[in-house]
């Protein structure tokens, strides 16, 4: 069976899961809410998902034998982080139905290609230039202007890969400090707030977008997130007729999150958007969902690669998420008290600068 083909799972089929952090460990815990079982592969033997399984395997990505085993005992296999080797995905895809498809990733792990392919599909984006050497990066500035970012083309995350370029930065060493042989130099973009649309796509074509999400990072990293985003409600219906539209034309079946800057019109004229990127999974954005919404991003993922139905997600209200980093995850208890807060711990080991531990999620009335 490839991915291509549709699969139609029924309870106590089996999901099969790449990658065992807190993202595999939330969709395993929403497949068995539905019925349906999980197993997970990750090659860390202190995955957090390995906690909430019955069956999992500890096993390299390269390991064709592993990787056969774990196709034998699942009815699908999905992934929680998109830098999934490709030769792990072309070897599954061939045994069972991998959804998203391995094609998607071809797409989303190259930030030259995620861009190329959003701005053809007639969304704007940053202006960008492809950089492979020192001197393509003064070739860049010139053409794309100072403040701008360069980043790695492919597995940057959390501000990881990225250099911020200034007036009077030395081209030549900001190249050398990268360390790396293809990278995208992008304009700075002086944005009014950053914010995701978590949508969902079935096998149908179906696809069904969660009430925009404004988020608030602080050292690259995802701290806060609210729903709805405070946005004119034209932007918003914007957003999602954008995440649509891209997870159409990648002929997507599961969750992704589109992550897009808004910014100031002149003249007083209405804001614009410009995609910053795409992540072909559930997303840390998306977390309000699992307390603030009738149903969150994981069981959507869980229906859509099963095969079935997707829900209509009503929010429960207005909806703050709180990431716990690093040292935060000592304090969690505080947060017991709260009226209102629910506490998610993802039973990680120690805490470490920067390591997502927890979050919390508050609801309030509209």
């Amino acid at each position: 069976m490839t991915s291509s083909k549709r699969v139609t799972l029924k309870p106590g089929d089996t999901i099969g899961i790449l990658g065992g952090g807190q993202l595999g460990r939330m969709l395993a815990l929403a497949a068995a809410r539905l019925g349906l079982k999980a197993q997970v592969f990750s090659p860390d033997p202190d995955s957090p998902a390995f906690d909430v399984v019955q069956n999992a395997t500890c096993a390299e990505y390269a390991d064709v034998e592993a990787l056969e085993l774990f196709a034998s005992d699942v009815d699908v296999v999905t992934y929680e982080f998109e830098n999934v080797p490709s030769a792990t995905a072309m070897i599954l895809a061939a045994r069972r139905a991998v959804l998203p498809d391995p094609k998607v990733l071809e797409t989303t792990q190259d930030r030259l290609v995620e861009k190329d392919f959003v701005t053809k599909l007639g969304i704007a984006t940053a202006r960008y230039a492809d950089v492979s050497s020192a001197e393509g990066l003064k070739t860049a500035i010139a053409q794309i202007g100072l403040p701008a970012v360069l980043k790695t083309r492919r597995f940057g995350y959390d501000g990881k890969g990225q250099i911020v370029v200034r007036e009077g930065d030395d081209p030549e060493r900001v190249w050398a400090e990268l360390e790396t042989r293809s990278a995208i130099l992008e304009a700075f973009v002086p944005f009014e707030r950053e914010i995701s649309v978590i949508a969902a796509r079935s096998v149908t074509g179906e696809v069904v977008c969660y009430d925009v999400t404004e988020n608030e990072h602080r050292d690259h990293i995802l701290k806060v997130s609210r729903a709805p985003a405070a946005i004119p409600d034209a932007v918003a219906v914007q957003a999602r007729a954008m995440a649509e539209k891209i997870a159409t034309a990648l002929n997507y079946v599961g969750v992704l999150a589109v992550e897009m800057f808004v910014v100031p019109g002149a003249n007083g004229q209405a804001p614009s958007l410009l995609v910053n990127e795409i992540a072909p999974r559930v997303h840390n954005s998306g977390h309000w969902t699992l307390d603030g919404a009738s149903v969150s991003q994981f069981e959507q993922h869980i229906r859509a690669i099963a095969g079935w139905s997707l829900a209509q997600p009503v929010r429960h209200g207005k909806v703050t998420m709180t990431n716990l980093i690093g040292n935060d995850i000592l304090d969690y208890g505080k947060w017991l008290t709260m009226p209102g807060a629910t506490v998610h711990h993802y039973g990680k080991g120690a805490p470490r600068p920067g390591r997502k531990m927890g979050h919390v999620t508050v609801v309030e009335n509209d």
